[in-house]
């Protein structure tokens, strides 16, 4: 714990069950906390407050991830707060669920703005300081649909198997500097909006015999930012989904 007391986070897409779940395991720790959401602001200003009554400090910043300037902004925005950005989580995702044939380019391009681009820029804004500092985590929200192929569509598939590609090449350019460059990947996580009101169908997928928890998730993570030799990993949290 006492490695990351003091430090800075932002966790994007923090509104949702993951993301505040985790902001929360952070803040508890010690850990200076930035809640980036999109449409979910009542949400991240909730976990907020929650951690600033606990004695914590944190903020809420806004942001639409499918603009090409925003993920690069929101960094200096957190910067200009607290000073710097010692660990990313990109978590911030969208998940439209569609058949392959339903698809279309608009999709395709969201998924891949919000989901892979957007990390990829925020990485590329805060490794710098990072590397000054040499000190530096970044954590990039994967799913099991990248191994596999999951359920929500090909875009969301693609977008998310994309990450491991960026944890692989940027994990190899930082080690030197302090810095780590990993990616979690979950599945059929309960208390989150992908599969609201499908835990029961859902359940039977998976080999321990139900949906995963955002704690379960936070913790996890938390173990990974932790880990100062632990790089260039995509650590799986799926209930058995995916053997590997």
């Amino acid at each position: 714990m006492e490695k990351l007391a003091g430090k800075v986070a932002l966790v994007t897409g923090a509104s949702g069950g993951i993301g505040g779940a985790l902001s929360r395991r952070l803040a508890s720790m010690g850990v200076r906390v930035a809640l980036g959401y999109a449409r979910g602001r009542e949400a991240a200003e909730k976990v907020a407050g929650e951690i600033r009554r606990g004695g914590g400090d944190a903020a809420a910043f806004g942001a639409d991830l499918s603009q090409p300037d925003a993920a690069a902004a929101q960094v200096l925005e957190v910067r200009r707060h607290f000073g710097q950005v010692d660990i990313l989580v990109a978590n911030a995702g969208v998940a439209d669920r569609r058949q392959w044939q339903e698809v279309t380019a608009a999709d395709f391009d969201r998924a891949m703005a919000v989901n892979l681009r957007a990390p990829f820029l925020a990485a590329q804004a805060a490794l710098p300081a990072m590397i000054e500092r040499k000190f530096g985590r970044v954590l990039f929200v994967s799913s099991v649909a990248a191994f596999t192929g999951g359920i929500v569509g090909p875009h969301y598939a693609a977008s998310k198997a994309g990450l491991h590609a960026i944890t692989a090449f940027l994990s190899r350019k930082v080690a030197r500097d302090g810095v780590t460059v990993n990616a979690i990947a979950p599945a059929l996580i309960a208390d989150t909006n992908m599969f609201a009101g499908q835990t029961s169908q859902l359940a039977g997928m998976v080999p321990v015999g139900r949906l995963g928890r955002s704690r379960e998730v936070a913790a996890l993570s938390v173990a990974i930012l932790e880990n100062d030799y632990m790089t260039g990993q995509v650590v799986g949290i799926d209930g058995g989904m995916h053997p590997r």
